[in-house]
């Protein structure tokens, strides 16, 4: 049976039930491409102490280095939080207040992502190149990651809704 709440044309014949279980499926794999690049780049944070290296490290620098691993502690939270929620609600029914939170959820994890990309871009630059080119390297990967981010989803959907009319 479809769903009579379902848009007209929207290519499906699923019940809301159904759509709710594929949107939960599609936001735990999405969470999952996240989870690994946190992983990669908090190993990669937490191998720096033990690097010689790191004893050279001004003020600033590790300043930068303690506030990226803080931001990938918290993405880590954040991949995590929607499992969390999920044993919270499981067979109580809630399965579109799971889906609409871990949506929400996914969006700052992404925000997280993207601001330790920033963060450890600048950083390996700052330490490899100096401290204006490690500046430039984070401000422009911010404008890029603005772009890909923020501004191409909510273009394509604009676009989408033109070609609608």
């Amino acid at each position: 049976m479809t769903d009579p709440d379902a848009p007209a044309g929207s290519g499906r014949n699923e019940t809301r039930e159904e759509q709710l279980d594929r949107n939960w499926m599609e936001l735990i794999q999405e969470l999952r491409v996240l989870q690994t690049g946190v992983q990669i780049l908090a190993g990669f944070l937490l191998t720096l102490p033990f690097q010689q290296r790191f004893e050279t490290l001004d003020d600033y620098q590790v300043t930068l280095y303690l506030v990226n691993v803080a931001l990938a502690a918290l993405t880590t939270a954040f991949i995590l939080l929607p499992v969390s929620v999920h044993r919270r609600l499981f067979r109580k029914r809630l399965k579109a207040t799971l889906v609409a939170s871990a949506d929400n959820i996914t969006k700052i994890a992404l925000g997280g992502v993207a601001a330790l990309s920033v963060g450890t871009a600048a950083l390996v630059f700052d330490v490899t190149a100096g401290r204006r080119v490690g500046l430039i390297a984070g401000g422009v990967l911010l404008a890029v990651l603005a772009i890909l981010l923020a501004y191409v989803p909510v273009h394509l959907h604009r676009k989408a809704r033109k070609e609608e009319q």
